[in-house]
């Protein structure tokens, strides 16, 4: 019986150990925007620059070539709701989507880890702060 409680014990330890390791590597991921086509669909978004975030499916298409057609699409995304955003930090974003009217969109995406993020099919930069260079490059690249 005493052999029993201490399997039992050691076996919710087991698990209890397993348990928090699992959550403490996933609460260490980065969640950022995806870089790959799979699971997208065929359809764009309803402009270049959103207000609101785009659906993941929708992104995916945009990497794929942007307004279903044409080139690999380029979207920048900000998450202004975890990090603090310059007041000049959209305009100063949209002002390269601008650049860019065929292929570059910019859109919200509020639960990632990252302030900025700028993401091409398989490639993606991060920025802790905006950087027009680095992401006028990462476009052209």
């Amino acid at each position: 019986m005493k052999d029993r409680k201490i399997g039992k014990l050691t076996f919710g330890i087991i698990i209890l150990t397993v348990l928090l390791g699992l959550y403490f590597f996933i609460s260490n991921q980065d969640i950022l925007p995806p870089t790959d086509i799979t699971g997208h669909i065929e359809q764009n978004p309803p402009s270049h620059i959103l207000t609101t975030p785009m659906d993941i499916r929708v992104h995916k298409h945009m990497l794929e070539h942007a307004d279903g057609k044409g080139r690999p699409g380029v979207i920048i995304n900000y998450n202004c709701i975890q990090f603090e955003c310059e007041s000049d930090l959209l305009e100063n974003l949209a002002r390269i989507v601008n650049l860019y009217p065929d292929f570059v969109y910019l859109a919200p995406y509020p639960n990632m880890t990252a302030k900025i993020s700028v993401s091409k099919y398989q490639n993606q930069i991060t920025l802790d702060k905006f950087d027009r260079e680095s992401i006028i490059n990462f476009i052209e690249e």
